[in-house]
C-alpha cells in the first residue's frame, strides 16, 4: 500500500462517507472500489 493525500469536494465526501457507513465498509474501502469500477469501466465509455 501506498499512502496518498486527495482533495475531495465536501459534498461528494460526505456522500461517500453516507454510502461507507450504509455498506458497513470503511471510507478507504469504499474510495478504492469506487476507483477500480471506474477504471474497469473506462474503456466502455470511452468507444
Amino acid at each position: 500500500m501506498i499512502n496518498k493525500t486527495f482533495r475531495f469536494p465536501t459534498k461528494l465526501l460526505e456522500e461517500l462517507q453516507t454510502v461507507a457507513q450504509n455498506k458497513e465498509i470503511s471510507l478507504n474501502k469504499l474510495v478504492e472500489q469506487c476507483c477500480q469500477y471506474a477504471l474497469n469501466h473506462l474503456d466502455n465509455e470511452l468507444n
